[in-house]
């Protein structure tokens, strides 16, 4: 049995966050990071974004691993005993902690039919696989069209390839913008050259190395040298469950990241924390959301007392167009558009009883604070006041 002051479930960013934090309080104390994946923890959203089109390579998204940590690669915890303060994974090895951390993440949903055909994009390996595919083929299906499809769909089309976007819904990120932008996202991709067919359904996926045929609802044959799917993720939830933890849309932790047992953490995709600023438990699967969760909670363990009051950002690069957001971000809510200039710069309000909920910043950089700030006032406003109101 090995045995850790502090042992963290899972590899991903939140998990780097979470030994940055420990080790900013506690220099000497024994830890332990037991993942799945087959690489130590890596910074994930460059696999669909700086990768494609920056002069980096996949190591140099590598994350710093602070000193005196055991790495404890492709392995998953399979039990979690609380009572015995012990963890054991899919080796029958058995870890025990005085503080644990669950970092355990989120999966891809997936399709009911070829998984051996479709990359469900997420993790490295993932990228690797299609960055190889891409380096010889040419013709690319991205099924889905929210962040992941459309970040996807864009990396391979400023790669020359020939890319065909298919997914059910109206249009690109339709659930967080209003018809509006969808409208027009829709034809920007298509004016760089990506082929869109929205409201189709995929009903199956046929072939077998790069000579693919995926089936559409409507009676479509698309030739693909490679099928890439990005349809949301499901919080990885089963262990807390399996062990008797306070599970609702995720692993449900107090201001100070505990869990419904005091000596287990949870941060990152996988958690449901008091968003301070919005007043509401939710739960959020991006970058800044793991970084700074991820860190709180690592110093959480070690003995730090400050709440987690932290409404967390995040952001997406679709070819030339890129924004940032905070807050409540959906397009069922009322939306007020302030454009600087049409569809190139502007400011989107997301309203609901006449207060700001969210605000997505759309090639305005900077101002993330001021949007925070102006959430977090609670005021009552009009779509008029709202004008010029963040630039």
């Amino acid at each position: 049995m090995k045995h850790y002051r502090y042992l963290i479930i899972g590899g991903g960013m939140t998990a780097a966050a979470a030994l940055e934090g420990i080790r900013e309080i506690d220099a000497d104390g024994s830890i332990g990071l037991l993942t799945a994946d087959t690489h130590p923890p890596y910074d994930r959203p460059p696999l669909s974004k700086k990768l494609w089109k920056d002069d980096i390579t996949p190591a140099q998204i590598m994350r710093k691993i602070p000193e005196r940590v055991d790495l404890h690669l492709a392995r998953t915890a399979q039990t979690l005993d609380l009572a015995a303060k012990q963890v054991t994974d899919d080796h029958g090895e058995v870890y025990s902690y005085k503080k644990l951390l669950l970092a355990t993440g989120s999966t891809p949903r997936k399709l009911p039919f070829g998984d051996g055909h479709i990359i469900y994009f997420r993790t490295l390996d993932d990228y690797q696989r299609l960055r190889t595919l891409a380096e010889t083929q040419n013709k690319f299906v991205v099924i889905g069209g929210g962040f992941i499809g459309s970040e996807i769909a864009a990396a391979l089309a400023m790669q020359g390839k020939q890319v065909t976007m298919l997914f059910p819904e109206r249009g690109i990120c339709h659930r967080i913008f209003p018809p509006e932008i969808v409208s027009y996202l829709n034809q920007y991709y298509r004016d760089k050259g990506v082929e869109m067919l929205a409201e189709e359904n995929v009903n199956g996926v046929v072939g077998s190395g790069q000579y693919l045929t995926v089936l559409t609802e409507r009676g479509r044959q698309i030739k693909a040298n490679g099928v890439v799917a990005g349809i949301g993720v499901q919080p990885n939830v089963a262990l807390a469950t399996a062990a008797g933890l306070t599970v609702d849309k995720g692993v449900v932790v107090n201001r100070m990241l505990q869990t419904s047992h005091a000596d287990v953490y949870a941060a990152g995709d996988v958690a449901n924390f008091y968003d301070s600023v919005l007043g509401v438990q939710r739960r959020v699967e991006h970058e800044d959301n793991a970084n700074q969760m991820g860190k709180a909670a690592g110093r959480a363990m070690a003995g730090d007392t400050t709440p987690y009051d932290y409404s967390p950002m995040f952001y997406s690069d679709l070819f030339d167009l890129g924004y940032e957001a905070v807050g409540e971000i959906s397009s069922r809510l009322e939306t007020v558009i302030d454009w600087q200039e049409p569809y190139q710069t502007g400011v989107i309000y997301y309203l609901k009883d006449q207060r700001v909920r969210g605000v997505l910043l759309w090639n305005v950089w900077g101002q993330v604070e001021a949007a925070r700030d102006l959430i977090a006032a609670g005021q009552m406003v009009t779509p008029q006041a709202l004008a010029g109101r963040i630039v």
